[in-house]
């Protein structure tokens, strides 16, 4: 139950020509509080309820809970949710050992692209691709939960 990741930004769209396959993900927020979020997902045709917990003092690790629901209850659930949607697709890309997820959103948060990887440990090495930009693990601007409720465009 326990989530350790990292993000970055990512400099340049060419990981798409290394993706194993990708996935439309609309997600709305139940609760958006960072104590305790509580988010309702439809990845291409699943849905599924996810609690996480506030992230320790880097943001690397967190308390995660995730089960799938039947892809019907969750669109009656996403009209209850906090007003802002995150709609993106992800691009999953394996390198080494690790699975990088990369999301290119859209709607009020277009023009932004964040990869994450998840680890074993909070210090495991692995190999960064060269599309990979700056690390903003730990910054919660770049939490969905944060973007659903101030959009990327809103930034500038």
């Amino acid at each position: 139950m326990q989530e350790i990741e990292r993000k970055f930004l990512v400099k340049s769209e060419s990981f798409i020509t290394e993706s194993q396959g990708h996935n439309r993900i609309v997600q709305g927020y139940l609760n958006s509080d960072p104590e305790r979020t509580v988010r309702i997902r439809i990845k291409g045709n699943k849905g599924f309820l996810t609690i996480k917990g506030k992230g320790n003092d880097s943001g690397t690790t967190r308390l995660e809970w995730e089960t799938e629901i039947p892809v019907s209850d969750a669109e009656k659930l996403l009209p209850l949710c906090e007003k802002g949607m995150i709609d993106k697709v992800r691009y999953d890309i394996r390198k080494g050992n690790h699975l990088f997820e990369v999301d290119i959103f859209f709607g009020e948060n277009e023009g932004l692209i964040i990869a994450e990887v998840e680890l074993q440990s909070e210090n495991e090495s692995f190999e960064k691709p060269e599309w990979l930009g700056a690390e903003v693990t730990g910054d919660e601007r770049y939490y969905n939960a944060y973007l659903s409720n101030n959009p990327y465009k809103n930034w500038k």
